[in-house]
């Protein structure tokens, strides 16, 4: 993945792969395929890491949680370098009627993305259809940054629009998988 072309990209697509031991993920802009994105099942920590390769030899960044097995965890978005991106956390409390997530990135702020329709929210919570729901992420003055869609298909699949060119598109990407692997149906 050209870090370059990727920070450009104004939309994305995130496909998921089900696997008999891990979670994958596809993340796709401009019709090529820029990374796959790979989380472990059974783990104590909650971990993705996102790689620019099928054998998974380029890692390009990942996720990690900070704590073990914590309800309002925060997960550090960081290059393989270390270098952190940003982070995100589930707002516990809000998230019993709608899902709501905070975002940080640095030089940004914090950012807040919850289910944009609060029927389908609550349907959610009481029902295992495949409901598909949207987030909404805006700054803390209304404007928005990106949101992540999941579109009605066999397997997962998120369309993300991006509205603010200052956000990292690898924290993006992050926050959009984690959407799909951390989010309670």
């Amino acid at each position: 993945m050209d870090l370059a072309t990727f920070q450009g990209q104004q939309t994305l697509e995130i496909r998921q792969r089900i696997t008999f031991m891990v979670n994958r993920y596809e993340i796709w802009a401009g019709g090529e395929i820029m990374g796959l994105a790979q989380q472990k099942r059974m783990t104590m920590r909650e971990q993705v890491t996102f790689f620019g390769d099928e054998d998974k030899t380029l890692p390009l960044f990942g996720f990690k949680a900070r704590q073990i097995m914590d309800l309002g965890a925060t997960y550090d978005v960081t290059a393989p370098d270390g270098g952190v991106i940003g982070s995100f956390r589930k707002d516990f409390g809000k998230s019993l009627l709608r899902s709501t997530w905070h975002l940080t990135q640095p030089g940004l702020g914090e950012c807040t993305g919850s289910e944009r329709n609060q029927v389908i929210a609550i349907l959610r919570r009481f029902s295992d259809f495949a409901w598909p729901y949207h987030f909404d992420f805006t700054t803390p003055d209304g404007r928005p940054i990106f949101s992540v869609e999941r579109q009605w298909a066999l397997r997962d699949k998120y369309a993300v629009t991006i509205n603010d060119p200052a956000i990292d598109r690898r924290l993006v990407a992050a926050m959009a998988v984690a959407l799909d692997a951390l989010q309670a149906r």
